[in-house]
């Protein structure tokens, strides 16, 4: 099956998203997100990028955060999201070597 990726300009990505194109700026000087061209002329964003700005939304209006804060926030989310599936996969891999003793 083949993976189709949805590209964005910066007028559509900040349509869809709700933030202003100096916001999107600093996000993307934040690492929150990456473009897909280094010009800023030449912007375009995928989908994975847009879902991560809709969760920093929430996040800065939920609580009330600057777009500094929102990075931490998001980086941290994401660290405990890899690491919650780390630890399945090794209590999989443990009930498998308990089962088997």
């Amino acid at each position: 099956m083949a993976n189709i990726t949805v590209t964005f300009t910066i007028t559509e990505f900040c349509l869809h998203t709700g933030v202003s194109a100096e916001e999107l700026t600093e996000i993307v000087g934040l690492g929150m997100i990456e473009p897909g061209e280094d010009e800023r002329a030449d912007w375009l964003f995928d989908d994975r990028a847009l879902t991560t700005v809709r969760r920093a939304m929430r996040l800065r209006q939920e609580l009330a955060l600057d777009w500094p804060g929102i990075a931490v926030a998001l980086t941290l989310l994401e660290e405990n999201a890899q690491l919650r599936q780390e630890n399945r996969l090794l209590r999989q891999r443990l009930s498998r070597f308990v089962a088997h003793s």
